[in-house]
């Protein structure tokens, strides 16, 4: 009895963890997300910031990363930034909207003007050094960081990121 007791308790086990990885790691909350079923670890993740100062993420203290890349010209990107704008106040969340233009502080300035981005700064990867880290294939595109800033996740082309979905996944793959 305690044998057949011990193999429903472990297949009961099973079947509650198998469950509890399909809702997050099988169904990703957008078609045009992808989750990494082994979370990527890259050596360093560093880009410039509106003054030109290095940040580097190894510095950074969040739960999630969001690393967004996105251009003046794009206008999938202009319709996904307000999002990530609202996005940026879920505690836990540290959003980083990186440019992959060559450096033109006036364009990044009115196109955050003109969509009323109040919460998020402006970052830029002048060199196309996380461009070619990351193998990004188009924009925008967003790749999402655990706490130990490993990649779990990315969105190709925009989003809402305040879709209900979203946010209920975020909040499992962040506590």
């Amino acid at each position: 009895m305690k044998k057949i007791l011990g193999i429903v308790f472990l297949a009961l086990l099973f079947s509650a963890i198998v469950t509890n990885f399909s809702n997050s790691e099988i169904n990703p909350p957008f078609k045009n997300m992808s989750i990494s079923k082994h979370p990527i670890e890259y050596k360093e993740i560093s880009f410039k910031d509106y003054e030109g100062n290095t940040i580097n993420l190894k510095d950074q203290k969040s739960k999630i990363y969001m690393l967004n890349f996105w251009a003046t010209w794009c206008l999938p990107c202009k319709e996904e930034m307000p999002y990530l704008d609202n996005l940026q106040n879920v505690n836990g969340i540290k959003i980083f909207p990186i440019n992959i233009e060559k450096n033109n502080k006036s364009k990044t300035e009115i196109f955050f003007k003109s969509l009323e981005i109040k919460n998020l700064s402006i970052y830029f990867d002048i060199e196309n050094n996380l461009v070619n880290l990351f193998r990004l294939r188009g924009i925008p595109t967003t790749i999402i960081l655990n706490k130990d800033r490993k990649e779990i996740a990315r969105v190709l082309g925009a989003v809402d990121f305040s879709d209900k979905k979203f946010i209920k996944w975020i909040d499992s793959v962040a506590n």
